[in-house]
């Protein structure tokens, strides 16, 4: 009955106060620039470094910091590395142990011997934490490019088993006039999982769908298949879900849900559609979890499930883009009820790909600049320009059990924040003394409270003026 109760107040509060996020992207390092950029990850070494993959065969490193004025050069392979068009440096994976190991993987395909080949290697750090030893390649996996498109190219650990994960397109040409992608002899058109850990240069995963098969054609390696050109992928760091942005032929871009087993239809099918169902009788294809049209976009960027805490309007949703019309959505998918998808903005700049930070901040790659998201309040409730003060609606609300509070301040300010329960009783301190102007957030868990309706009160006052601010907000804690 409280329960029912307190969803009613929620009804009602949010009916007051909704808002209606708008979005734009802002240059995150503006005083670098890059050579076709194609990736951005973290070393998750706690260093909160960038690391930008270009597709010539190099890797730049720098501190996450706006102001930063240079990069480093992390890794040059551009001697061995086939670059032009969609053939490059196109991935780059961290090992899970990398702190300790120094250990990295990179995709790319390879000038050397005069065959398009696409190969996985792995390089060490040296004893500069900014620059590895480009002779300690370790070559663990190497196939065969019948043509020069469709190389697919990211890869990454998994977040539950630390296999390592690859995204294989098709071969190229197109419409796969091998039919590769629905070949099990051949990693062409596959997500496959190895174990680098288990073996010299790796092992094969025993839950791998194929792992105990006694036909030497069948590649042990593979984990999915029926890709036509899986261009970037991400694992969800809270469900473990593997999302792929798969680019699709003449009619139709998809994202899939990659689980183990199973195949994606491609080129029997291109989105939910038809395409070349000759010979295909295999018993259950899957379908995406999201589709559009070339109507509406014509090559996807896969991209990532946002679980960062300054956008919290976009946690939980999947957001991608389309690299011809810069569009950029937010796809919320829980595998219960039927997906929705939110277009965000459109880029200025064409999005090659998506990364994330070592906070799990999103960005959106361009070839020559780094973009994130900055989200522009607008609700009746909150219409402030950006130099005032500003206590925001925590979110999400309700929340179970922790919840994010927002504010900003325009000046330096004596600030004091409490949490307060429905009856006026001081619950919580979350700030109280000097702070510098900026904007702030801080993570407040109800954890040990009981549910119900909480208020947060803050009172600030400037230092270099006579500026004062308070403010109240409501927020509820359902258990």
């Amino acid at each position: 009955m409280i329960r029912n109760l307190l969803y009613v107040i929620f009804l009602l509060f949010i009916t007051a106060t909704s808002t209606n996020a708008q979005f734009t992207l802002q240059n995150a390092f503006p005083n670098l620039t890059f050579s076709s950029a194609v990736f951005l990850t973290h070393a998750d070494d706690s260093t909160d470094r960038i690391f930008i993959v270009e597709q010539v065969g190099r890797i730049k490193v720098f501190p996450n910091n706006s102001n930063i004025l240079s990069s480093k050069v992390f890794l040059d392979i551009s001697d061995r590395v086939l670059s032009g068009g969609e053939r490059g440096l196109l991935g780059l994976a961290f090992h899970p142990d990398f702190e300790n190991n120094g250990y990295f993987y990179v995709n790319y395909t390879s000038s050397i011997g005069g065959d398009d080949s696409t190969r996985i290697s792995r390089f060490q750090v040296t004893s500069n934490p900014d620059s590895a030893d480009k002779n300690s390649e370790f070559r663990i996996l190497t196939f065969d490019q019948p043509y020069s498109n469709h190389n697919g190219g990211w890869i990454g650990f998994g977040p539950n088993d630390g296999y390592l994960y690859i995204a294989v397109g098709d071969g190229g040409s197109g419409g796969d006039p091998q039919n590769y992608a629905q070949k099990i002899n051949t990693l062409l058109g596959k997500i496959l999982c190895i174990d680098v850990d288990g073996g010299t240069p790796y092992a094969i995963p025993p839950t791998n769908p194929f792992a105990d098969s006694t036909n030497i054609n069948v590649k042990k390696e593979i984990y999915a298949w029926g890709l036509r050109n899986p261009w970037r992928c991400s694992f969800d760091p809270v469900t473990g879900w593997l999302f792929a942005g798969d680019v699709g032929q003449g009619d139709w871009e998809e994202i899939d849900l990659i689980e183990i087993g199973k195949n994606y239809g491609w080129r029997c099918y291109e989105g939910n559609h038809p395409y070349n169902t000759s010979g295909c009788n295999y018993p259950e294809y899957i379908y995406p979890i999201w589709e559009y049209s070339h109507s509406v976009g014509y090559s996807i960027t896969g991209g990532y499930v946002y679980r960062g805490e300054n956008v919290p309007e976009l946690l939980g949703k999947y957001i991608f883009a389309d690299y011809g019309t810069k569009k950029v959505w937010a796809l919320t998918y829980d595998g219960i009820t039927p997906p929705s998808n939110q277009l965000l903005l459109t880029a200025a700049n064409n999005p090659t790909s998506f990364g994330v930070d070592q906070a799990n901040e999103l960005y959106v790659v361009g070839f020559n600049n780094i973009f994130r998201f900055t989200p522009t309040v607008t609700s009746s409730d909150n219409e402030m320009k950006p130099n005032d003060y500003r206590l925001e609606q925590n979110y999400p609300n309700p929340f179970n059990p922790s919840t994010i509070i927002r504010y900003n301040l325009p000046e330096d300010s004596e600030v004091t924040i409490k949490i307060y329960d429905a009856l006026g009783n001081e619950v919580d301190t979350i700030i109280t003394g000097f702070q510098q102007k900026g904007s702030y957030q801080k993570t407040w868990s109800a954890e040990k409270s009981s549910s119900g309706v909480y208020l947060v009160k803050m009172n600030a006052k400037s230092l270099s003026s006579a500026k004062t601010f308070s403010r109240t907000i409501k927020m509820i804690y359902l258990k």
